[in-house]
C-alpha cells in the first residue's frame, strides 16, 4: 500500500487533535473532511521524501504499541505538569536544572524525532541537541540532578518506539554505552605507544 495516503490520514487526525472539535457527528465529520482536504495534498506533494510503499502487516502490528506509547506519554504529561507546578509554587523551589546525555537504542530518524519531541512537549524537560556519532540526546531538565527521574519515562517510550518503528534492537536489549568505542580506541593507542617505547620509539610493524 502506498505510504502517502496513510500519512495524509495521519495528518488529518493530527489536525483534529490540534484544532479541537465538538464530539458530535456533524461537526466531527466536517472537521475530518477539512483535515483530509489539508492533509492529503500535503502528503502527496512531499511523497518523494519517504518510501512509496508501506507494509500493512507491520502497520497493524504497531498499533497496540502506538496506543500504549500515547497512554504513557499522556500520563507523563499530566504527571509532569503537576510536578512542575509544585516545584514552582513550593517555597523552597526545589529546582535543580542540569543537562543530561541520554544514549538511545532507536536509530531511525522517525523514532529519534518522536522521542525528542515527546521530551520537549513534556513540561520540565527540553531536547537541546542530538549527537549522531554517539546516538545520544542532550536533554535539559529542571530536575536534572535526579537522572533516574528524568530517564525512566524516556526509556519506557523508547521501548515501545522500538516496536512501532520496527527497529533492529528489542526493548529487552541493554542501552549501548557511547563511550565504549572511545575506550577501545584509547586502549589501542596506549598499546601502540607502549610498543613504540619498547622498540626504541618505533611501533611494531614499522
Amino acid at each position: 500500500m502506498r505510504r502517502w495516503p496513510v500519512i495524509g490520514v495521519a495528518l488529518a487526525a493530527l489536525w483534529l487533535f490540534v484544532n479541537g472539535v465538538e464530539l458530535a457527528p456533524m461537526p466531527l465529520a466536517g472537521a475530518a473532511l477539512s483535515g483530509l482536504a489539508i492533509g492529503m495534498p500535503i502528503a502527496y506533494l512531499f511523497r518523494r521524501f519517504y518510501a512509496s510503499d508501506i507494509a500493512i502487516g507491520g502497520l497493524l502490528r504497531s498499533i497496540p504499541a502506538t496506543v500504549i506509547y500515547l497512554v504513557l506519554f499522556l500520563t507523563e504529561l499530566i504527571t509532569a505538569n503537576v510536578d512542575v507546578a509544585y516545584r514552582v509554587l513550593a517555597p523552597s523551589m526545589p529546582i535543580e536544572p542540569d543537562v543530561i546525555e541520554i544514549p538511545l537504542r532507536v536509530e531511525s530518524d522517525a523514532a529519534i524525532t518522536t522521542i525528542a519531541n515527546s521530551i520537549s512537549l513534556t513540561p520540565g524537560t527540553l531536547t537541546m541537541d542530538y549527537n549522531p556519532d554517539r546516538n545520544s540526546l542532550y536533554v535539559h531538565a529542571i530536575a536534572g540532578r535526579d537522572r533516574e527521574l528524568v530517564v525512566a519515562p524516556i526509556r519506557q517510550w523508547e521501548g515501545y518506539a522500538l516496536r512501532i518503528f520496527d527497529e533492529e534492537r528489542s526493548p529487552t536489549d541493554p542501552v549501548p554505552d557511547p563511550d565504549a568505542g572511545n575506550e577501545t580506541d584509547t586502549d589501542a593507542s596506549a598499546d601502540t605507544d607502549l610498543d613504540a617505547d619498547t622498540n626504541g620509539g618505533e611501533p611494531d610493524g614499522k
